[in-house]
């Protein structure tokens, strides 16, 4: 599934024209994209936890040529998924 097809079937289901369930979707991605890059965690009822994880510097392999490289440390973003949404996963 895509944005375009969250997009879609918003306006499927609510009735939003077009233009407004793309700036509710845009609007909802921005938000959380924001308050990531702040460091905070996104809690979503239902659904799961979105956090930035910093993982350290590591060695690593260069898989072509086996040549050890150094990996620099960065953050990661996270996603646990909540009890409810393992537990309708596990239905289908």
């Amino acid at each position: 599934m895509t944005k375009i097809d969250i997009i879609d079937l918003l306006y499927e289901k609510m009735g939003l024209p077009k233009k407004e369930a793309r700036e509710v979707v845009e609007a909802v991605f921005d938000t959380i994209k924001h308050t990531l890059i702040a460091g905070e965690s996104i809690k979503i009822s239902g659904f799961g936890t979105f956090n930035i994880r910093k993982k350290g510097s590591r060695k690593g392999r260069n898989p072509r040529t086996k040549q050890e490289v150094e990996i620099k440390p960065r953050k990661v973003v996270t996603f646990k998924a909540s009890v409810d949404l393992k537990k309708s996963s596990n239905k289908i």
